[in-house]
């Protein structure tokens, strides 16, 4: 039996709290950057060790610097200065028996394959990649290798469901920009970072947007981009709420001066904005302070016994399937998964489920139901790994 407990939680929903802060960086971000590039190197040394063994082996690359380089933007132009320094750190299986394995340029491809996403960016003139991955503990690789169900971390995760209004349209702004919009305003750039305040029933959206200047002819080209993306945002998040929505856009530029959050590459890191692991998004892809959030940095770590990964994932998965399958009497659904390490991972200290019901609900049969989805969730937890390696979940 797993030590699963669901409780009844007498806290205000989200919803009808007075106030509400909630935070996404977009794909370009350099904190996101870090994020993808360690994610990226951690699929691809699971495929290699798959490969050449037929099972994941013992890593961690979630220790990515990213250096911001030097540039001089322009209207119709700029250059690249000084490249970005990206600095691969972590633990690895690097060789079994006399066997050296390929780790470290599997790494380095790694993260070139996933920096060519930017098509602004020269990824082998405007980056500078150095590998120092190394060899892991031997006592974690001994929990890793040779018992492969032991948590190799002391660590919990937490998640909730579901999503409040102003969390789905921090969300889908930044999803809009670097997605639809990319091809119908070709000056955006992937850099991207929005922050949402709901006041009562007004919601007040910040956007910053990396401009990519060989895309903009001059001042009133910018300005009438600007114009146009706050229009459009304002346009398709409308549809989301019903309350009273602002749009700002790029508020540091000082028009009259010549400040403008001008790019050559669409990417803040070109000049000197730095990025590192775990610094931005949780793994549901946004920064909630109103919300139960573990500050575990998710992205590069093993899929298949670090909890600080796996946690939550079950806690943001199960936490979903709770509140879809209640039919409206869950909501909301907070999940907190403890690890032991050396402990199986299907077993962790305890998985604490807070539900917030509506009024005449049958809170046995909701406590019965979610007692059953986190159980499903962790007998199953290669499921998770599966979806960590095969790209289908993401983590920032």
């Amino acid at each position: 039996m797993r030590n699963i407990d669901v409780t009844e939680c007498g806290e205000t929903p989200i919803e009808k709290q007075e106030s509400e802060i909630v935070e996404r960086k977009g794909i370009g971000h350099p904190d996101s950057v870090a994020d993808g590039i360690a994610e990226s190197i951690s699929r691809e040394l699971s495929k290699m060790y798959k490969d050449h063994y037929g099972r994941i082996l013992h890593h961690n690359t979630d220790q990515i610097e990213v250096v911001g380089g030097q540039s001089k933007p322009d209207f119709k132009g700029g250059a690249m200065l000084e490249p970005v320094f990206i600095l691969l750190s972590g633990r690895a299986t690097t060789k079994v028996g006399d066997e050296r394995l390929p780790y470290r340029s599997t790494a380095v491809r790694a993260a070139r394959d996933y920096l060519k996403r930017f098509k602004y960016l020269n990824v082998e003139e405007d980056i500078t990649i150095d590998c120092r991955i190394g060899q892991g503990s031997v006592d974690l690789r001994s929990l890793y290798d040779t018992q492969k169900k032991l948590a190799n971390d002391t660590s919990f995760g937490v998640s909730y469901a579901p999503f409040s209004e102003t969390e789905k349209i921090t969300l889908e702004a930044e999803h809009y920009i670097n997605g639809e919009l990319k091809e119908k305003m070709k000056g955006l750039g992937y850099d991207v970072k929005v922050m949402s305040l709901r006041n009562k029933d007004r919601i007040d959206v910040t956007v910053a947007v990396a401009m990519i200047g060989r895309e903009i002819d001059d001042l009133s080209h910018y300005i009438s981009l600007k114009e146009e993306l706050k229009d459009r945002l304002a346009d398709h998040l409308s549809k989301l709420t019903e309350r009273e929505l602002s749009i700002a856009i790029n508020t540091a530029d000082d028009h009259k001066n010549n400040v403008l959050y001008l790019t050559v590459t669409g990417l803040s890191m070109e000049n000197g904005d730095d990025g590192s692991v775990g610094r931005g998004n949780r793994v549901n892809g946004l920064i909630t302070p109103n919300r139960p959030m573990s500050l575990e940095a998710a992205a590069g770590k093993n899929p298949v016994t670090h909890v600080g990964k796996l946690y939550n994932i079950i806690a943001m998965k199960a936490a979903e399937q709770i509140v879809a399958e209640s039919g409206n009497d869950v909501e909301e659904a907070h999940i907190r998964i403890l690890s032991q390490i050396g402990k199986s991972i299907d077993q962790p200290q305890v998985a604490a489920v807070d539900l917030i019901t509506a009024s005449g609900s049958d809170f046995g049969k909701l406590s019965k139901d979610a007692n059953a989805i986190v159980d499903e969730w962790l007998s199953n937890i290669d499921r998770v790994t599966d979806l960590c390696v095969d790209g289908k979940v993401t983590v920032f």
